[in-house]
């Protein structure tokens, strides 16, 4: 039995890191794409975990395979494409750790994903099924997206989402709200971050836009709220839980971070998603915040996922550790 499923982009960030001798910008090779990096959060929590996906039969789709592997993430639905390269993402950095991407994607693996080529088996056995928008830019990855998530929910699977816009994969503004609204109805749980807010119901305030998200039939919302912590909200009542006072070194990977502890707190408390009351709403964020505060801790995303002692570590010394 898994306990997080996840379909999506797994992918290289190049995150910059700093300049050779001659004067040029250096470029780390990174583990990446989103919905991994929630998996890879979880999986050092301890949580049984699965990733749906392809990269390329190529060097960089090999060391994600690896990279997952190493992780403790299942990897027999990770498709190898002898046709497509594996995705690669440059990441600059700014001095407070904020990034800019830049894709190249024109196709990259991750979006040729087909419906075919989604393991039933997989979410069959799963008890969330965790999705991004990123499988949403491209056919066929949409299509394969789209059925994933119709047959998890048939096998009886909670459904995860956060949309994770990235403004160059897509078009234009209006095909990404389209595209990213279109999964709302089969959500039971959704992150966003305030940048995505009216992006997903045209309303700004993370208040207002968790409590019609709620509307929506989404038992639990999070909004991660940068430095200030996260939203939750719960039946339309919503409470904000603050952040951790420490600085980032690289912020790649902390809204999945703070997504995999918020997942794996939330499985602890062994309860159906419309029953979380908004106090342990918030006892997940408590925990998202700490993971995401460890990994924004060292570059990368992956491989700055903390281990379940690290987290603890930090909770307790700030007194905010519940059992």
């Amino acid at each position: 039995m898994y306990h997080i499923t996840a379909l999506g982009e797994l992918l290289i960030d190049f995150t910059e890191s700093g300049v050779s001798k001659a004067g040029m910008k250096l470029f780390e090779q990174n583990p990446g794409g989103a919905v991994a990096n929630v998996l890879a959060a979880a999986a050092r929590l301890g949580e049984q975990t699965a990733f749906i996906g392809e990269v390329g039969n190529d060097m960089h789709g090999a060391f994600l395979k690896e990279t997952l592997e190493n992780a403790g993430i299942d990897t027999k639905g990770l498709v190898m494409s002898d046709e497509f390269f594996t995705t690669l993402a440059f990441v600059a950095l700014s001095a407070s750790g904020e990034r800019t991407f830049s894709f190249a994607r024109k196709p990259g693996a991750d979006t040729q994903l087909t419906a075919e080529e989604v393991d039933e088996s997989i979410l069959q056995s799963t008890e969330i099924l965790h999705v991004g928008s990123l499988s949403l830019t491209d056919e066929p990855a949409r299509s394969a997206t789209h059925h994933a998530v119709k047959l998890a929910k048939k096998h009886g699977a909670a459904i995860s989402y956060d949309p994770n816009y990235r403004a160059s994969l897509w078009p234009d503004v209006e095909t990404a709200k389209t595209r990213m609204r279109e999964l709302l109805p089969y959500m039971d749980v959704m992150k966003l971050s305030d940048e995505e807010t009216a992006l997903l119901t045209d309303m700004e305030s993370p208040a207002e836009a968790a409590k019609r998200l709620n509307s929506m039939g989404i038992s639990c919302v999070a909004v991660t709220l940068g430095k200030q912590g996260a939203l939750v909200s719960v039946d339309g009542n919503s409470k904000i839980v603050p952040g951790y006072p420490l600085p980032a070194i690289d912020t790649t990977g902390a809204g999945d971070a703070f997504w995999g502890g918020f997942l794996h707190r939330m499985l602890s408390l062994k309860k159906r998603l419309d029953e979380l009351t908004l106090d342990e709403a918030a006892d997940c964020a408590a925990w998202g915040n700490a993971v995401a505060t460890c990994c924004v801790q060292k570059r990368g995303a992956i491989p700055a996922m903390p281990w379940l002692s690290e987290v603890l570590e930090l909770m307790r010394e700030y007194g905010r550790y519940t059992t």
